[in-house]
């Protein structure tokens, strides 16, 4: 039989058509409005808000069309099976994608990530700007933004502070009456590069103090937090900066004398001043103590 196609059933396509694209529309507006009114921190309710909106337009798209193709003519049940065969054949070429939403979603609620966070991802580092369906977007050190796929998410390296610590320690030259100036230069110098590279130095160093160790030798000690594998700042410029300071000090200043090394910083700092250590260490430095005070007696 013939089908008719009449202005009003026209009409009625074209008006269904409009009324779920308007739909599609008013339902992203009311994503975008639920995201700007949580924290933007809030990764779940951003991932799941966008997960739950894309879900809702696959679905009024999906009826819209075939409520058009039985207005034509068109079975219903021949409409959902050629859907089923090509959803189908689409899932066998789009199997990363169902990887990387599924990865997504388990990366926002085991809490791996958050949005703000610094974290390594497979050598990219950076913050977390965004954690998508299918993406996860960092914010590297050049101001780059870098698209990390989901599935390819497997070695998360995080920094709950935000920065690696970078201790420098600087020996004082052998007489003892000009120690005051170095540390007058350690400090001015170690000032200046943190006004000179504030995005590798993320905060003002601090002076940790002076410290000796039982060899005699005496050395001053400046914390700096920096941005994670940018170290070469302080190893090369800074550390080079203040060998030739101290030299006009003291001639037979060498580079060996000046150090940097680096620790992850803590999430607790203010309960712990060190990282913890693994148990067996903690053992056998109570089991050896009573050795190290014999040792330290006899001297």
């Amino acid at each position: 039989m013939a089908l008719e196609f009449s202005p009003f059933r026209l009409a009625l396509i074209v008006g269904v058509a409009i009324a779920a694209h308007g739909v599609v529309l008013g339902v992203r507006a009311l994503g975008r409005r639920v995201l700007r009114t949580r924290a933007r921190s809030n990764t779940k309710v951003h991932t799941v808000t966008g997960f739950v909106s894309s879900l809702l337009v696959f679905a009024i798209y999906f009826g819209a069309v075939g409520f058009a193709l039985t207005e034509l003519g068109v079975s219903l049940t021949t409409y959902l099976a050629s859907a089923s065969v090509i959803g189908l054949a689409v899932s066998f070429g789009s199997q990363g994608v169902v990887q990387d939403v599924i990865t997504g979603l388990t990366v926002v609620f085991s809490d791996l990530l958050d949005v703000g966070d610094m974290v390594d991802i497979g050598g990219q580092v950076g913050i977390v700007e965004d954690v998508g369906m299918r993406f996860t977007v960092l914010v590297n050190f050049s101001g780059a933004l870098v698209f990390v796929p989901n599935r390819s998410i497997a070695n998360v390296i995080s920094y709950p502070s935000g920065y690696v610590r970078a201790y420098l320690d600087a020996r004082f030259p052998a007489d003892p009456s000009t120690h005051d100036d170095c540390e007058r230069r350690l400090r001015d110098l170690a000032q200046a590069a943190y006004e000179q590279y504030p995005g590798i130095l993320l905060l003002p160093p601090t002076v940790e103090g002076r410290f000796e160790t039982r060899g005699g030798t005496s050395y001053l000690r400046i914390k700096f937090r920096i941005w994670p594998g940018q170290g070469a700042v302080l190893e090369n410029a800074v550390k080079a900066a203040l060998t030739q300071s101290l030299r006009q000090i003291d001639e037979a200043y060498a580079d060996w004398m000046v150090t940097v090394h680096y620790r992850a910083e803590p999430r607790d700092p203010s309960a712990k001043k060190l990282l913890p250590r693994p148990a067996a260490l903690s053992t056998s430095w109570s089991r050896g103590e009573s050795e190290r005070t014999t040792l330290d007696d006899a001297g």
